[in-house]
C-alpha cells in the first residue's frame, strides 16, 4: 500500500511539472512570435518537411561540438554537391585540408563513404560553400573533420526548384532569386498569383510572415518587405530566409538568407566610368587577354560570375589583381542562370560604375576609329535625350582554319567571320533599368523616360570567337549557362542560332570543321592588337603564358651586355 502510495505521489508530481514546462514554453514562444510579428502583416504557421539531423558525434581532437561548425543546407547540382556551412560567429576558417565529405544512408549514424572535397570556396564565415563529389544514389552528404568527429547532413535540396538568392534592395523591396518558375524570357508575368514568404527556418516554421508580390519575370521577384524586416538588425536577418509561394501550389524550397545592398551613393561622380560583366566556366586560360586588352580601350573594373568552374581560374584572377587590375571573382554556383547572374552584377556595379558592359569572355569590343571606349559612350549617348543604353552588334568569327588553339589569343588567332552581325550586346547604364530587371542576351529593360541607340558599325562592334578551334568549341558548348540556350544533347531548339547550326546533338568534329563559318576575312583587330601590344624585344603578347619569362630573359641578357 505504501509502495502504491509513494506511486501516486510521484505520478503527481511528474504531471504538474510537465504541465509547468509545456506551459512556459507556450509562453516564451508566444512572446517572441509577438515581438517579430507586431506588424501589420498577415502570417500564417507553413508546414515543409525535413531531415532529422542526428547528433554530432566526434572521437578525438578538434570536435564539432568544440568548433560549433555545422551544416546549414545543401543542394544536389548534376555533377557536384554543395555543402553551405554554418560557423559560430568566433570560429576558425576551416580549409580543404581540414575536411572529407562523408556520404550517409538513412537512419545510419556512420557514414557508408568518405571521399575528399574538390574544392573550398569562400574565405569568410558567412559564405563558405564545400564541393563535395557525388555519392552513390540515395545517400545524404555530411562532413568529417580529420581531426576526429562527424557532422551530419543538414536538409537537402534540388538546385532546380529552389530559391537560391534574396537581397533587401535599396528601395526596401526584396528581390528573390527563384530556379523552377519555368516562364518564359522577356515577359512580366501576373503577379497576383504569387506571394513572398519569410521565415527563420523552412523546414520546422512555427510562422511563416508573407507579402505581396510587386513583379515577376524570368527568375526575379520583387516583394515587398514586410516592416519588421526593415526595422531588423542586418545580422538578424541574415538567419531569415526568403522564398516564394505559388497560391495554389505551394512553397519553393529556399536556401536564400536576407542579404542588403547598401543605400545609394550620394555623390553623383562614380568611381569608374566603364566597367564589364561576365559569367564564365573554365574559361580561365582566356581571361588575362580578355582583361588586359580591355583595360587598354578604356575599362577600368570586372566583375566575374564564376559558374562551377574546376580549372584554377581563382589563381588568374588573383595575378590580375596583383597585376593592379580592378577584378573580383564571384561564386555564382547556380546553373542555367545567365540572367539571373547579370541582373545581380548590375545590381553590384550600380554604385561604383556609371556604364556597365554585359559580354563573355569570347567576346571583344573592337573600335575601328582608334578612339576609346569611354569616348565612343559620350559620343554615342549624346546622340538622343537619356540615352541610357548602346546596342553593339556582334560579329561571330569561325576557326579561320585553325585545328589548334593560337598561342597568341584569340584576337590575334581567329580572322574569318560571318558576314550578316548574329545579334548584339548591350552597354548600360545601371541606375536605369527597369526594376523588373528582365534581361535577355544580354540586353536589359529600361525605366519609362530612358531610350537605346544602336552603336555606329564605324566606332564600334563587338568581335565575337565563338566558333573556335574544336577542342575549345565543345567545351563552351558542354553546359551553357544561359537560361534559354540548349546544351548538346537537348534536342530543343537544334536550329537556333545559340546553337552550332548543322551540328546535330552529339559533340562530333566534323572534317570541315576548321574552314567552316568562314565568309569574310577581317583583320582589324589582329592588326591593332599587334601593332599596340607585341613587345619588340620578346616578339610576344602581355597575355602569352611565355611572356613573364621571356622577360626576364630579356632583362638579364640586356644586364650581361652592358656589363
Amino acid at each position: 500500500m505504501k509502495d502504491r502510495k509513494r506511486r501516486d505521489v510521484a505520478w503527481s508530481r511528474f504531471f504538474w511539472c510537465t504541465v509547468t514546462v509545456v506551459f512556459s514554453c507556450i509562453l516564451l514562444t508566444g512572446l517572441s512570435s509577438f515581438r517579430f510579428f507586431s506588424g501589420v502583416e498577415k502570417f500564417r504557421p507553413e508546414i515543409s518537411s525535413t531531415w532529422r539531423t542526428r547528433p554530432m558525434e566526434a572521437t578525438s581532437g578538434e570536435s564539432p561540438e568544440n568548433t560549433g561548425l555545422s551544416i546549414r543546407e545543401t543542394v544536389m547540382l548534376p555533377d557536384q554537391v554543395l555543402v553551405f556551412l554554418n560557423y559560430p560567429p568566433s570560429a576558425r576558417l576551416f580549409t580543404k585540408e581540414d575536411l572529407d565529405c562523408v556520404y550517409f544512408a538513412p537512419n545510419s549514424s556512420r557514414p557508408m563513404q568518405e571521399l575528399p572535397p574538390t574544392q573550398i570556396e569562400g574565405d569568410n564565415l558567412d559564405d563558405q560553400i564545400v564541393r563535395c563529389p557525388l555519392g552513390p544514389r540515395g545517400l545524404a552528404v555530411g562532413l568529417s573533420l580529420k581531426s576526429g568527429g562527424y557532422i551530419h547532413p543538414g536538409p537537402t535540396h534540388r538546385w532546380d526548384q529552389l530559391a537560391y538568392e534574396a537581397t533587401i534592395d535599396r528601395d526596401n523591396t526584396t528581390l528573390v532569386f527563384v530556379k523552377g518558375l519555368n516562364l518564359r524570357p522577356d515577359k512580366l508575368y501576373n503577379a497576383s498569383r504569387f506571394e513572398c514568404v519569410y521565415g527563420w527556418d523552412f523546414r520546422r516554421p512555427k510562422f511563416l510572415l508573407r507579402s505581396d508580390v510587386l513583379s515577376i519575370a524570368q527568375e526575379i521577384v520583387r516583394c515587398k518587405t514586410p516592416l519588421s524586416l526593415l526595422n531588423t538588425p542586418l545580422m538578424a536577418n541574415r538567419s531569415i530566409k526568403a522564398s516564394l509561394r505559388v497560391k495554389g501550389r505551394g512553397t519553393v524550397r529556399s536556401i536564400a538568407q536576407l542579404g542588403r545592398w547598401p543605400k545609394p551613393n550620394r555623390s553623383t561622380q562614380k568611381a569608374h566610368e566603364m566597367c564589364v560583366c561576365t559569367m564564365l566556366r573554365n574559361q580561365a586560360r582566356f581571361l588575362r587577354e580578355w582583361v588586359m586588352y580591355h583595360a587598354h580601350i578604356g575599362v577600368q573594373r570586372w566583375f566575374i560570375y564564376d559558374n562551377n568552374s574546376d580549372d584554377d581560374i581563382e589563381d588568374v584572377v588573383e595575378s590580375l589583381l596583383d597585376a593592379n587590375y580592378d577584378i573580383s571573382r564571384h561564386v555564382w554556383p547556380w546553373i542555367k542562370t545567365q540572367e539571373a547572374g547579370f541582373a545581380h552584377c548590375a545590381l553590384r556595379a550600380r554604385e561604383s560604375c556609371e556604364w556597365v558592359g554585359f559580354i563573355d569572355v569570347d567576346e571583344f569590343f573592337h573600335l575601328p576609329s582608334g578612339l576609346m571606349l569611354p569616348e565612343v559612350l559620350k559620343n554615342q549617348s549624346e546622340m538622343g535625350t537619356n540615352v541610357a543604353e548602346l546596342r553593339v552588334r556582334c560579329n561571330s568569327f569561325g576557326p579561320s582554319g585553325l585545328k589548334h588553339v593560337p598561342p597568341q589569343g584569340v584576337m590575334v588567332g581567329y580572322t574569318c567571320r560571318l558576314l550578316v552581325p548574329e545579334r548584339h550586346k548591350s552597354i548600360v547604364k545601371p541606375e536605369a533599368l527597369n526594376s523588373t530587371l528582365i534581361n535577355v542576351v544580354h540586353h536589359f529593360h529600361l525605366r519609362d523616360g530612358f531610350n537605346f541607340v544602336n552603336a555606329d558599325r564605324t566606332l564600334l562592334v563587338i568581335n565575337h570567337y565563338k566558333y573556335q578551334v574544336w577542342e575549345v568549341f565543345k567545351d563552351k558548348f558542354y553546359r551553357r549557362v544561359a537560361t534559354y540556350v540548349a546544351d548538346w544533347q537537348n534536342e530543343e531548339n537544334v536550329g537556333s542560332k545559340d546553337r552550332a547550326p548543322g551540328l546535330g546533338t552529339r559533340a562530333v568534329e566534323p572534317p570541315d570543321w576548321p574552314s567552316r563559318f568562314c565568309e569574310v576575312n577581317d583583320t582589324g583587330l589582329r592588326d591593332r592588337v599587334l601593332e599596340q601590344f607585341l613587345d619588340p624585344f620578346t616578339n610576344l603578347l602581355p597575355w602569352e603564358e611565355r611572356n613573364l619569362t621571356a622577360r626576364i630573359l630579356v632583362q638579364q641578357n640586356s644586364t650581361i651586355r652592358k656589363m
